[in-house]
């Protein structure tokens, strides 16, 4: 790695700054539904399934496009895609705060998902490439813990807002902010640090080398319980986070709005804390495995009290939000899980496969769970919208603590690295 010269530390910073701030509204983005999920379900007049559809059409996307971000970013470069991304993202939001019906809306949140995709594999380039790699996970931490503010937002603030300007003034909103950092992206970002005089590096997408990345790294053994831990924690977790939550402490357990929102912010902010602290923890002692298996054990132990359905004190209710919050952050260790085990060239490649898992998993189970809250459903109606028990919660949270169970006991055939890359290039 280049030698860091007081000129390229402060294009470091104000480049990070940039791209935190756009991921920051990524994760709103992807929280967003949560906080006003009473709202898209009156103005659409959806049932869970079809609100889960809407809410999980972003994930859909997301996941898809995981794999070619990953390439895109070891290829063209974090700098082009960060331009594109912001661009459809902020016209997705546009178009979402304008939307009708729920059609054109599903349309809008395809576009917001499109965009914002690109966004956490290209920061994870930058950090593999700007910074020295026994850092990877604490800058990750940092900038997740940053870039949590957006989910943060996405709770009190968001439900606050909402009700003093509309849902839609909302999304419309983001979407220019997401226009003006696209530009912003492509004007501070560069790939790699250059030394003074050098000459910027031409990408050429190479599809015999990509092809041949992209299956080394799906061959590797090291790589796949790294995916199904990712799967199950963050899976779960952008489910319950990202729709279920907000409607789960209203309905099942009959919390006001503020109360709920209130909650909700307090899970995100423990995420955002967790993943400094965890990833530092895990720098500092130069471990992964032990710590994954712990806190990735104590997040699954949080769903089956969720499952029970048992009415909890409003301290400690808010208690178990925040611990839930921090354990979530385990799965944030498995991007450098990922990265250690692979070719360090192929670093994007590499960490956009660990994160396909989480995302295709919230894409299959936002609807899933709606779904299976339907079958039981009694037909009672609440301000136009559909109300659910206790028991309907129940049945569709049981597929989140079992795959928030799958993901824990994965942790176990991870492969420790000692927080460096231990790739060998296998013999012939």
């Amino acid at each position: 790695m280049l030698k860091m010269t007081p000129e390229l530390s402060r294009r470091r910073l104000i480049m990070m700054a940039v791209v935190v701030v756009a991921y920051m509204l990524s994760f709103f983005q992807r929280f967003a539904p949560a906080g006003v999920a009473q709202d898209l379900a009156a103005s659409f007049h959806t049932s869970a399934a079809s609100l889960g559809v809407l809410a999980a059409t972003y994930f859909y996307v997301y996941t898809l496009m995981q794999i070619p971000t990953g390439i895109l970013a070891d290829t063209l470069g974090p700098r082009r895609i960060l331009l594109l991304g912001g661009l459809v993202g902020g016209g997705g939001s546009l178009l979402f705060g304008f939307a009708p019906n729920l059609d054109v809306a599903l349309v809008g949140r395809t576009l917001i998902g499109l965009g914002v995709s690109v966004t956490f594999i290209a920061m994870l380039k930058l950090i593999a490439v700007w910074y020295e790699e026994h850092r990877f996970a604490t800058m990750t931490g940092l900038a997740l813990l940053l870039g949590n503010l957006g989910s943060v937002l996405a709770g009190a603030p968001l439900a606050m807002t909402a009700q003093a300007f509309g849902w839609r003034g909302v999304f419309m909103g983001v979407g220019g902010i997401s226009l003006v950092l696209a530009v912003l992206c492509w004007l501070v970002v560069r790939d790699r640090p250059l030394a003074q005089g050098e000459a910027a590096p031409v990408h050429r997408f190479d599809r015999t080398v990509v092809l041949n990345g992209m299956l080394s790294i799906l061959k590797n053994r090291a790589t796949w319980p790294v995916v199904l831990v990712n799967t199950g924690i963050s899976g779960s977790f952008f489910t319950f986070g990202g729709l279920w939550a907000m409607p789960f402490l209203m309905q099942a357990h009959g919390l006001s709005r503020a109360d709920a929102s209130s909650r909700l912010s307090l899970l995100f902010l423990g995420f955002a804390l967790g993943s400094i602290l965890i990833g530092n923890f895990s720098d500092r002692l130069r471990l992964r495995k032990p710590v994954l298996i712990v806190v990735s054990h104590l997040y699954a132990l949080i769903w089956l009290i969720w499952l029970s359905g048992v009415s909890l004190a409003p301290g400690l209710s808010y208690v178990l939000f925040a611990l839930m919050g921090l354990a979530t952050a385990s799965f944030t260790l498995t991007w450098a899980c990922a990265k250690e085990v692979n070719p360090p060239l192929l670093s994007g490649m590499s960490t956009s496969v660990a994160n396909m898992g989480g995302f295709a998993a919230a894409a299959l189970l936002q609807p899933l769970v709606g779904a299976v809250m339907d079958l039981s459903w009694d037909g009672r109606l609440e301000n136009g919208a559909r109300f659910y028990s206790m028991t309907d919660f129940q049945c569709g949270f049981a597929l989140l603590a079992g795959i928030a169970l799958l993901g824990a006991a994965a942790s176990w055939w991870v492969r420790e690295t000692g927080c460096r890359n231990i790739w060998r290039e296998p013999r012939p």
